[in-house]
């Protein structure tokens, strides 16, 4: 399960670009789509990937093409060679006839060039064609779908028609990737278990236009778990709408969290923690607990290299001596920080022993220094 995002730069932006893409890959995003909308994307694109190789980052771009896709394709032959897959959008790759002879023309240049291609079929933008051809069979249907059911098959109906015509080109199977993304929490359980049971083309996973905030992410975490859990899906994207000054890293971060709490994929040691109670007023340990997330996750690049195996650490930061003893003695290492009323003193555990108590102002430092510790020693 590869975990996926996207930029929102203007890709004609070379630097600014770059550095988003940096960004995106040192938060854990294997695969970072980019959009080539315009001939100045087209050109910055194969800039973008000098620039990345430049400073020692090889992580895979993917081309995000509507409308114009074939033709920039064609005409600038550099972008086509740099970038590690093509994203079409069959519901926009053209009209009649110059539909098929323009989707063509951008699987021909898959094939020459020996890249995947995912066919990403969105709700918003169908193919009005298929729509159309579809509803009227449906309204013959002796058995006819309502609505929802029949927007569900368009979708399903237009990501694997359009795999199959790839495949004719002569695209292999192996190198097609269908999506069928949608807005709603349930149409998009329904339509995912649909095609997975009508076809065996890898699958990328993501709720479209999710929204911000808890909305985009309780949204996509609600239907996404239900599809991992039942094993279906390839690649992952979380597409969050970014907070006003908010990180576009946070959505490779959702994305690892999920597969993370599932079980699925491990990729940072994890932080248990107690929501606090009246038992523990003072905010120290919730401080705490962040301060520890945070330096876990910005010590990943290096632990990464040294320290394979970390990813699967846990680490337990608890407010008081109800759940805090317990919860510790089950995590990798854990500290059971005071309560009110307690004794201003904080014992650790490492692989279930109590080892030492702390005590003084500098408490944080001393945990985070034996968390560091343990790494050192154990993977």
């Amino acid at each position: 399960m590869v975990v996926q995002s996207m930029t929102n730069t203007d890709t004609a932006d070379v630097v600014s670009t770059s550095e988003q893409i940096v960004a995106l890959a040192g938060a854990g995003s294997e695969l970072v789509r980019i959009t080539v909308n315009n001939e100045a994307a087209a050109r910055a694109v194969p800039l973008i990937r000098d620039r990345l190789e430049q400073l020692g980052l090889n992580v895979p771009l993917i081309g995000d093409f509507h409308f114009n896709g074939h033709r920039l394709l064609s005409d600038f032959p550099d972008c086509a060679e740099a970038l590690a897959k093509y994203r079409i959008n069959p519901g926009n790759v053209g009209s009649g006839e110059k539909r098929d002879s323009q989707f063509a023309s951008m699987i021909e240049i898959a094939c020459r060039r020996e890249k995947p291609v995912r066919i990403g079929v969105n709700w918003g933008s169908l193919d009005k064609g298929l729509v159309a051809r579809l509803m009227d069979e449906n309204a013959r249907s002796s058995s006819p779908l309502d609505s929802d059911q029949m927007i569900r098959e368009v979708m399903v109906v237009s990501a694997l028609e359009s795999a199959q015509r790839a495949v004719e080109v002569g695209l292999p199977a192996d190198r097609i990737v269908l999506s069928c993304k949608m807005s709603g929490v349930q149409e998009l359980i329904s339509v995912y278990r649909e095609l997975a049971k009508r076809c065996d083309y890898a699958l990328h996973l993501g709720l479209t236009e999710a929204g911000m905030g808890s909305k985009g992410i309780v949204a996509s975490s609600a239907a996404l778990a239900v599809l991992l859990q039942e094993g279906i899906g390839d690649t992952i994207r979380i597409s969050l709408t970014p907070e006003p000054g908010g990180s576009r890293s946070q959505e490779v971060i959702v994305a690892q969290e999920l597969l993370q709490s599932m079980g699925i994929r491990a990729f940072t040691p994890m932080v248990v923690a107690c929501p606090g109670c009246g038992r523990t007023t003072s905010t120290y340990f919730q401080q705490l607990a962040k301060d520890v997330q945070n330096h876990l996750r910005s010590m990943m690049p290096e632990w990464q290299k040294d320290h394979p195996g970390v990813e699967s650490m846990s680490v337990a930061v608890m407010g008081c001596v109800v759940n805090g003893p317990g919860e510790s003695k089950q995590a990798n290492i854990g500290i059971s920080l005071p309560g009110t009323g307690e004794s201003p003193s904080a014992p650790i555990y490492v692989d279930g022993e109590k080892t030492v108590t702390l005590k003084g102002d500098d408490i944080a430092q001393q945990f985070i220094a034996l968390v560091d510790s343990y790494v050192r020693e154990n993977y």
